[in-house]
């Protein structure tokens, strides 16, 4: 963006000027700086990006923003704004702009970033398509994805998470979705946001700056469709859409108006969340064949569904994050198509003063599962609620208290014919069961 640019997305006050006519790039981390950038320091609870700015300048930054007014000769330009967040993101909503790629904007207490790498594996068949990095979906993400778009950018992928109310309004702001994806409002973050209710409020922000002639497409949920306030094209789905025709491990085909479609993945869950990309890929003019092969083109990421062979066991981890509405369809998943099960379940965070009750919940809706020949490990006092609602039931169950028990207690007894599922929190870092895994001994 040239200076002038700058000065109109964000309203900068131009304390030191340039005599070169450039086109500058911005820089928020000053370990990741280049030569030629403008750095962009931003400010948190504990740390204030403004104390690096020296340190940015000896790295080749041609000059910086500040809040406070400060001028250090050796930068060639400097600006003054009053929020640094705010400007980046003025800055990238007119870079965006300037670009101008169609938006597909997404949220969903679960499923989003799923939907997001599967809704990507389709609109790469035809478009030039960037989307949010990993899991890097606040604000902050926003601006990063928004400014590695180049001018042969066809559509822009933006995932929008949130810990609170305004949190997606504020990236819709400057994303403007073209469509606004919500693939569910469930428990996630309940113990922040308080209600159901309040969680599919802030999911439904993300339709504060849809256009009128944009779409809106969301689980058929009733706490999304009486809160939702937008009035143009509205889709709404659920598994209910579909006819499934086959399920296997690492395998879905089902039938969706009229059309089959194949999935190298497992769950009713990822077929509910390929319908939002379906709908999705169509509205932008693709062809079935394109949406097909994207599709089938899908490969979960790292910690989502990743199966792996280790130490004689095949292991499946999905322990990238947990809440109540996808520990119970993982889990469900599972134990229905894979043999000599085994689920290894640890504690789920963000649930609040009621948080024991929505463990016992996932409990009582297993115990209602086939469970027969289910082994169930639990891990954690919270998890511990789980297991003693399967006890009740009669299941197969063993509680540990942290990660290196429950590793003993697989390499010891369990046959390598097993199955092994994990599934948590991303705090429970069960990332640690797969490394005794990997040494076989403790």
């Amino acid at each position: 963006m040239r200076e002038d640019e700058i000065v109109k997305a964000c309203g900068a006050e131009v304390l030191k000027t340039s005599e070169k006519s450039l086109d500058y790039s911005f820089s928020t981390d000053t370990r990741t700086i280049k030569k030629g950038d403008i750095y962009l320091p931003l400010k948190g609870a504990s740390f204030d990006g403004e104390n690096f700015i020296q340190d940015a300048l000896s790295k080749g930054a041609l000059g910086y923003f500040t809040t406070r007014g400060k001028i250090f000769p050796s930068a060639e330009i400097v600006f003054k704004v009053p929020d640094t967040l705010r400007a980046y993101l003025e800055l990238a909503g007119f870079y965006k702009d300037k670009i101008g790629p169609k938006v597909v904007g997404i949220t969903g207490s679960s499923g989003k970033t799923t939907t997001k790498e599967m809704l990507y594996s389709v609109l790469s068949k035809k478009f030039n398509t960037v989307k949010t990095f990993s899991n890097h979906n606040n604000e902050i993400g926003f601006c990063q994805t928004a400014f590695q778009i180049n001018p042969d950018t066809e559509v822009l992928i933006v995932e929008m998470g949130m810990r609170g109310l305004g949190e997606i309004e504020l990236i819709s702001r400057y994303a403007k979705p073209d469509i606004a994806i919500i693939t569910n409002a469930g428990t996630s973050h309940i113990g922040r946001l308080g209600s159901l209710e309040n969680i599919a409020k802030a999911k439904c922000e993300i339709t504060e700056f849809l256009p009128e002639n944009g779409v809106f497409i969301a689980l058929n949920q009733d706490r999304i469709k009486n809160i939702v306030n937008f009035k143009g094209e509205k889709i709404y789905f659920s598994i209910n859409d579909v006819e499934i025709l086959e399920k296997k491990p690492s395998y879905s085909k089902f039938s969706y108006k009229g059309r089959v479609y194949e999935l190298n993945v497992e769950g009713d869950y990822n077929i509910e969340n390929s319908i939002a990309v379906i709908e999705a890929a169509y509205k932008l003019n693709m062809n079935y064949e394109d949406i097909c092969g994207g599709l089938l083109s899908y490969k979960p990421i790292e910690k989502r569904w990743e199966v792996q062979e280790i130490s004689g066991f095949k292991v499946i981890n999905d322990s990238y994050n947990a809440n109540p509405d996808s520990m119970k369809a993982s889990v469900k998943t599972f134990v229905e198509l894979y043999e000599n099960p085994v689920v290894v379940l640890g504690n789920m965070g963000e649930l609040g003063e009621n948080e024991a009750e929505y463990h016992r919940e996932v409990g009582r809706y297993l115990a209602k599962q086939n469970i027969k020949n289910v082994k169930f490990l639990t891990v954690g006092n919270l998890a511990a609620e789980i297991a003693s609602e399967l006890e009740k039931a009669g299941a197969w169950v063993k509680k540990f208290d942290n990660n290196e028990s429950v590793s003993r207690y697989i390499l010891a007894n369990l046959n390598v014919g097993n199955t092994i599922f994990l599934k948590a929190s991303r705090a429970v870092k069960f990332e640690e069961i797969i490394e005794n895994l990997k040494r076989g001994k403790l």
